[in-house]
């Protein structure tokens, strides 16, 4: 609708989580890094293949299992391509995909540190609500709340009473949404009765 300023953020994480392991070189529990490459290991006609980790503080090593004692027919030719070169975007969304890596290691350290690109999508000057839709190319686990409130200039309780009052939609439709973790394809709208607070949210929204 003509009413409508779209625009469009794309959250990167700074940095990919890290597992905490217990590390036998060193003796406690230590966080491991990615090495950012993938071990794979052929047997027969299947393959086991692990991403490698490693402790920050000795370089002792960790195997991230990626999949075992799979059929080679059975894998996507450009799966396995991915894992036979260590392709970087492909080691990437293993890096970053922290509820897979929290299944095989338990504990994991987060960095809550996004970066975030905002670009105006179209606008008409006599713009009235503001649309901003999320571009996730890998999960991050931040709260839409915190998100909205760091980028957008209000508090999160000031964030609630809006929703309340349903000047903030979300998109899906969910009565916890605020609460919920930012979704890639997802979309807020903000429609503002005090214009002043208007304004000033829309400039942030922009990058302002």
């Amino acid at each position: 609708m003509c009413d409508i300023l779209h625009i469009e953020w794309t959250l990167t994480p700074k940095n990919p989580p890290r597992p905490i392991l217990a590390c036998s070189g060193c003796g406690g529990q230590k966080p491991y890094r990615s090495a950012g490459r993938i071990r794979l290991n052929a047997n027969g006609k299947r393959l086991d293949a692990w991403l490698i980790y490693k402790c920050t503080t000795c370089d002792g090593t960790w195997n991230r299992t990626i999949f075992e004692r799979q059929s080679v027919r059975s894998l996507d030719p450009a799966v396995l391509e991915a894992v036979q070169a260590s392709t970087p975007d492909f080691v990437a969304r293993l890096e970053f995909d922290a509820e897979a890596l929290k299944a095989r290691a338990g504990r994991v350290e987060e960095d809550p540190e996004l970066e975030v690109r905002k670009r105006m999508v179209s606008s008409m000057s006599g713009w009235r609500r503001i649309e901003i839709a999320f571009v996730l190319p890998y999960p991050t686990t931040l709260r839409l709340d915190r998100l909205l409130a760091a980028e957008l200039g209000l508090s999160r309780s000031r964030l609630q009473k809006l929703f309340e009052a349903g000047e903030i939609r979300a998109r899906p439709e969910r009565k916890d949404v605020l609460k919920r973790t930012v979704r890639d394809g997802a979309a807020i709208t903000l429609d503002l009765s005090d214009e002043a607070e208007r304004m000033a949210v829309g400039r942030m929204a922009m990058g302002g």
